[in-house]
């Protein structure tokens, strides 16, 4: 007997974590390096179980594609914003607290041809919005966090095997609870682009920098993968650099930039199993306006030539929400599916099961309803309430079952 057709649903990674996780990491200690969390028994035992149960929970909400809700990325509070991002510099070696990051870095002007990351405070969406960014009670956030970001102050060498080794062992074990096949769960990494936004102190260049990030973290991508999971590689510097860069640069010019990014990419999962790949693009999670974001047009082809089998990306964000109809111009390749956020973590109402079924049936009418996997704009995790979060989960789980009838029959 053939398997239903159904529209397969799961979400960015990030999921609200436990008030008793929360505190487990508040009160973690800190090793001398000032990065690394250290870690015990108990605090283990904690986070096995909390993935256990998170897995169980998203499975009984219809979510098909689970994760572990990047549970074991370590965290400081409650709403870490650099969560998914700053885990990544407790795994690497020859990264130091400098009393540097990308906060207080000196401004830096682009110029034509030669495109330069500037200071977060620096980002054009917080500048033309100025007075909203710095008033505590605009409900914007900025996404700064206590977090100590680092600069590379020497050669990069992943050191995170036992971490990694934690966040497979424990997904297995909430899988296998739930009744569910390793293919069916995913854990998130950093993209070498992304790790490569600290300030370089070491190497020679800045592409020089990125390569020997995504050297690093292959080694996280290859465990993952050799586990028998998926491997979700998390980019939002490839849109959301574009906000970054000050003055605006030119669509060409941002083109050629972000193509060295999506190389070291494709030289990170060079021979690895593509089908088991999904790749993440989003504009930045942080709660803003974002009327500086570049659009999905001109980033959509460069996108496509990483080596993934799958793409993720923000569609229910209403900046971004009309740009499904990119999909009548670019060409999804053959064998590629697409995983459009369909509900936002960007706004606290829950989004109507049948507004989900709408949503999906509109990219199912550009490259197949078999080609569409249902899923969040991005983390849900520190963004939104847990309730809420929930609610959420529940009304896509709905609302890809409705567009599935309509869809398979």
């Amino acid at each position: 007997m053939s398997t239903p057709r159904r529209i397969e649903v799961s979400h960015a990674g990030s999921l609200p974590r436990t008030p008793e996780l929360i505190a487990a990491n508040e009160a973690r200690e800190l090793a001398d390096d000032g990065l690394t969390l250290k870690r015990t028994p108990e605090f283990d035992k904690l986070l096995t179980e909390a993935v256990v149960d998170l897995v169980q929970r998203q499975h009984d909400l219809g979510v098909t594609i689970v994760g572990d809700g990047e549970y074991g990325k370590a965290m400081t509070s409650a709403v870490d914003y650099g969560a998914w991002w700053s885990y990544s510099f407790q795994r690497v070696a020859g990264l130091e607290v400098t009393g540097e990051d990308i906060f207080s870095q000196p401004t830096v002007r682009s110029e034509p041809g030669r495109v330069r990351l500037t200071s977060f405070p620096d980002r054009r969406d917080w500048q033309l919005f100025h007075d909203a960014y710095t008033d505590p009670s605009s409900g914007i956030s900025t996404g700064k966090t206590a977090t100590a970001f680092p600069a590379t102050t020497g050669p990069l060498r992943y050191v995170g095997q036992e971490a990694i080794a934690s966040d497979i062992a424990n997904l297995l074990t909430g899988l296998e609870a739930a009744g569910l096949p390793r293919s069916q769960g995913f854990i998130t990494s950093l993209s070498p682009g992304s790790g490569a936004r600290i300030s370089n102190r070491h190497y020679a260049t800045e592409e020089e920098h990125i390569w020997a990030w995504a050297e690093v973290m292959r080694e996280e991508y290859r465990a993952v993968l050799d586990a028998g999971l998926t491997l979700q590689v998390d980019d939002p510097s490839i849109a959301e650099n574009w906000d970054q860069i000050n003055p605006e640069p030119s669509v060409e010019d941002y083109r050629a930039f972000t193509r060295v990014r999506v190389e070291a990419l494709n030289h990170a999962l060079r021979g690895l199993p593509t089908d088991r790949v999904r790749f993440h693009l989003c504009w930045g999670s942080w709660h803003g306006p974002h009327t500086t974001d570049v659009e999905f047009k001109h980033i959509a082809d460069l996108m496509l030539q990483i080596d993934a089998g799958s793409y993720s990306f923000e569609a229910a964000n209403v900046r971004h929400e009309h740009e499904w109809k990119v999909w009548r111009d670019v060409q999804l390749p053959a064998g590629k599916k697409i995983v459009p956020g369909i509900v936002s973590h960007a706004t606290n109402v829950v989004e109507h099961p049948e507004l989900v079924a709408d949503r999906i049936e509109r990219f199912a009418s550009v490259v197949g309803p078999e080609n569409v996997v249902a899923s969040t704009d991005c983390g849900l995790g520190g963004r939104i309430h847990p309730q809420i979060a929930t609610a959420k989960l529940a009304s896509l789980a709905e609302g890809a079952r409705i567009a599935g009838q309509r869809l398979f029959g």
